[in-house]
């Protein structure tokens, strides 16, 4: 495997903008905000901007948090841009524009579905998370803050590293940030575990109107508009929820809807061990991993889950053939 560094990439450059994925989660926010941080502690003569849709406040203990950028208003050119935990160039939504004007850009990223769209991609499929991907460049001390924000992405990715993505390498890298003296504990409660009272009311209410099909091997539930609307909720109230379902007992695959519109959905699908929900959600426009991955999908209920069963069963039988 070749080895990269990030001091590479950045003879000449004074001005670098990133960006991770629309709707960042853990990873997402964790990857960027650590290599910020990390490039604010060590490159003081590069100017760097983050651009990241507005996250999660149980992610604001993070410092520089306050100084991610939520739009792309102003008119900038980089000599660098930098993607992180995204697949494609779509999935970096009105950002895009930095990353088509710059110099030059870079992928850094661990999704298997990666379109390789960046000049340079640094793209591992078989490590745990973009945290780990950006811990893995940096050649120099990390700080405290670097640490926080790269641990939070590990864990978020991992599912408190349980996930089968987690290898010994990981849980190495965890145990460096640790090391640093971070509150570790308090990063996995408040930002995994911890939840609000509405939060457990919907999570609730997804489960007991969850529904089990294909010989109970598969699990589904939806949350309409109009749920959001009653609960007064966003879609970061739902973290969990998925997951929630794919632990039930016999569940090979879950899959959690959301509506965003009438007829339109956002999909999540998570497996345990025989289902590639990476190759479902690339049939229908999307990406992820092995064991988690989602797509956007219109339809009705009905039509969105019978056509993601058709490509379950197809999955199934060729695991039968090869028994």
């Amino acid at each position: 495997m070749q080895e990269y560094n990030i001091n590479n990439y950045l003879d000449g450059v004074k001005k670098i903008g990133m960006c991770g994925h629309i709707r960042p989660d853990g990873d997402c926010v964790g990857s960027c905000l650590g290599l910020y941080t990390y490039l604010k502690n060590n490159y003081s003569e590069i100017d760097v901007d983050l651009y990241l849709e507005p996250i999660a406040d149980k992610f604001k203990f993070l410092k520089y948090s306050d100084e991610i950028i939520n739009n792309a208003d102003a008119d900038k050119e980089y000599d660098l841009f930098i993607v992180l935990d995204c697949s494609a160039i779509d999935r970096i939504g009105e950002f895009a524009k930095y990353f088509n004007s710059a110099s030059k850009t870079l992928c850094i990223d661990h999704h298997v579905s990666n379109t390789e769209f960046a000049d340079v991609n640094i793209v591992y499929p078989d490590y745990s998370s973009a945290s780990e991907v950006v811990f893995t460049l940096l050649d120099r001390e990390i700080s405290y803050d670097t640490a926080c924000a790269l641990y939070l992405g590990i864990i978020h990715d991992t599912g408190v590293l349980k996930y089968q993505s987690t290898s010994a390498q990981t849980m190495e890298i965890a145990g460096k940030l640790m090391s640093k003296g971070i509150p570790f504990t308090d990063i996995i409660d408040d930002t995994f575990y911890s939840k609000t009272y509405v939060q457990n009311q919907i999570l609730g209410r997804a489960l007991l109107e969850s529904v089990l099909f294909y010989d109970g091997k598969c699990i589904f539930s939806v949350v309409k508009k109009d749920e959001f609307e009653f609960y007064n909720i966003s879609s970061s109230d739902l973290d969990g929820i998925v997951e929630q379902l794919r632990i039930t007992k016999g569940v090979e695959c879950a899959i959690f809807l959301y509506e965003t519109a009438p007829l339109e959905y956002k999909v999540s699908l998570r497996s345990k061990d025989l289902i590639d929900v990476s190759k479902i959600a690339t049939y229908f426009g999307g990406g992820g991993h092995k064991r988690a991955a989602g797509f956007c999908a219109k339809g009705t209920v009905y039509d969105v889950i019978n056509n993601i069963s058709e490509q379950i069963e197809l999955q199934f039988e060729k695991e039968q053939d090869n028994i």
